[in-house]
């Protein structure tokens, strides 16, 4: 029996090696999605907690209104921030979006490849069955017509 070669192969693998490069880009756009999720909650806590300085420090009773103005310029450079990795977010998940179709299309490439090996593969084993049967048929054809002999 002949081995089986699918012509192919090569292609699959670099189909296959370009899949991977394309979940490992999605792996590293989820990565940054988690750092920035990350700081967005940085931000949000130090918002939390600024408001809570400056309601302490607007209590009855004096006042250090250096203190206020501090904490609204702080207040307005985390405004700033959050903005910015709210953009930033939008971006991303726009990327992540895109990354994600590469996947999933590289996927579709590589399914492709595969199914016809696979379908090849079925054919060349139908094929060496075929051919094993007509050799047991001529064996046997020649074992008859031997003992038909003299």
């Amino acid at each position: 029996m002949s081995q089986f070669k699918f012509r192919l192969q090569t292609l699959l693998r670099l189909r296959e090696r370009d899949r991977d490069e394309r979940r490992a880009e999605l792996a590293q756009a989820y990565q940054a999605e988690a750092i920035l999720q990350e700081r967005r909650r940085q931000i949000e806590d130090e918002l939390a907690r600024l408001h809570d300085l400056s309601r302490e420090a607007a209590a009855p009773g004096a006042v250090n209104v250096d203190r206020l103005l501090d904490a609204r310029r702080f207040e307005l450079v985390l405004r700033s921030q959050q903005q910015v990795a709210e953009q930033q977010h939008e971006t991303l998940a726009v990327e992540i979006d895109r990354r994600r179709q590469a996947v999933v299309e590289a996927n579709r490439e590589v399914r492709v490849l595969e199914t016809l090996r696979d379908k090849q593969r079925e054919r060349h084993r139908q094929e060496e069955g075929r051919q094993e049967i007509k050799r047991l048929d001529e064996v046997a054809t020649q074992r008859r017509g031997g003992e038909e002999g003299p």
